[in-house]
């Protein structure tokens, strides 16, 4: 069995923790487990690490708020719900976490905003930044305007994105049980634990079929979310949140829950899933020089180094890098269109501003989003 030296080497952590743990009984949030879990979140971060949190329990801690006695079928009531519920669970997490000095920041995303071109940009930024300043990000559905997340009552597919999004070397999905097993341990006192396999290993999705252990308690969710986790590198691990110091447990490379492996250096991962995730909208003639940095010194692509533009484009579409012959060297997401590039090309980064009024990046193309081809 493949010791989990992936994980122990870890740096920059999601973790996601689900309604099951954070809600007591129906008598909304748990404080307790809330206090709990950010003692174990400040501890990885005191190792070394970046975390961002992804929580449920939004609309649970509403409807207790409005004193209501069961969960709504309305659609409003529940978006009414989550808007209530989200002030409550972000008072909880910023009393716990402020106990050791740590600041935190609310992010609500809906789908949109770690798919879509432009959004993608602006949201990898703010999360980069807020891990930058020291802060952790809890980050939540926009439940309040969103309405497939309540429908389907799932972070763990945005867990998945946000890991996707900030490049994070791990998931840790915490759900109310082990992990995955071979069988449904409640019809199956023998069912095995399945300690790791590969994330993408058609037996997992035998075991997800109707009847199968991970098609219950939201099992099927997680290998879905472990599956798109992967396209980026990022290794997951399945494990129960009641599990004493999980968190660290986790972090250190104990055999502990179900851990899909990705198979994969998290660097070419994600340079494959960004190469195959959107069409080319234009083109970006570069000089020498650019060319020369780009295929040599894996840097970013400043506006200095270009010398034309063609195509429309928009900010965060995917654009073709070509040298003064026409040979296609890389490509990119875009962090300015193409009028507002056409303004910039061949000036230096400190002129943007000037140029344009305003500055989004430093960069025209950040290495991170750029493929060489």
């Amino acid at each position: 069995m493949a010791e989990r030296t992936e994980i122990a080497q870890s740096r920059r952590w999601v973790v996601k923790v689900g309604s099951a743990l954070l809600t007591n009984d129906g008598r909304g949030l748990d404080e307790g487990m809330i206090g709990n879990l950010a003692d174990q979140l400040v501890g990885l971060r005191e190792g070394g690490c970046e975390v961002v949190l992804v929580s449920s329990g939004a609309v649970a801690a509403g409807i207790v708020r409005l004193g209501w006695s069961s969960r709504p079928h309305l659609l409003h009531d529940l978006q009414a719900a989550a808007a209530v519920g989200q002030s409550v669970l972000v008072q909880n997490y910023e009393t716990a976490f402020r106990r050791h000095g740590v600041a935190t920041a609310q992010v609500l995303l809906g789908h949109d905003d770690v798919i879509a071109r432009d959004r993608y940009l602006n949201a990898r930024g703010t999360l980069n930044t807020l891990l930058r300043l020291g802060v952790l990000p809890v980050v939540n559905e926009n439940d309040t305007v969103v309405t497939d997340e309540i429908r389907f009552g799932d972070n763990d597919t945005l867990a998945a994105l946000v890991a996707n999004l900030i490049d994070a070397d791990a998931l840790l999905l915490l759900t109310d049980q082990e992990g995955l097993y071979d069988e449904d341990p409640r019809h199956n006192p023998d069912a095995v634990l399945v300690r790791q396999c590969d994330v993408h290993a058609p037996q997992l999705d035998g075991m997800a079929g109707e009847g199968g252990a991970l098609g219950r308690g939201g099992m099927v969710t997680k290998l879905r979310a472990a599956r798109l986790a992967a396209r980026s590198g990022t290794e997951t691990i399945i494990a129960s949140g009641r599990t004493t110091d999980i968190v660290a447990r986790a972090a250190e490379g104990s055999d502990i829950g179900t851990w899909l492996r990705t198979g994969k250096r998290p660097q070419n991962a994600r340079k494959q899933w960004l190469a195959g995730m959107v069409k080319i909208s234009g083109s970006l003639e570069l000089d020498d020089g650019a060319v020369r940095v780009l295929q040599q010194s894996g840097r970013s692509l400043l506006a200095v180094g270009v010398r034309g533009v063609d195509g429309e484009f928009a900010r965060g579409d995917m654009v073709s890098c070509r040298d003064v012959q026409g040979r296609e060297i890389a490509r990119g997401l875009v962090n300015y269109s193409a009028a507002d590039t056409r303004r910039i090309m061949g000036s230096a980064s400190s002129e943007i501003e000037g140029i344009l009024g305003y500055l989004l990046d430093e960069e025209l193309i950040h290495r991170d989003n750029l493929v060489l081809v």
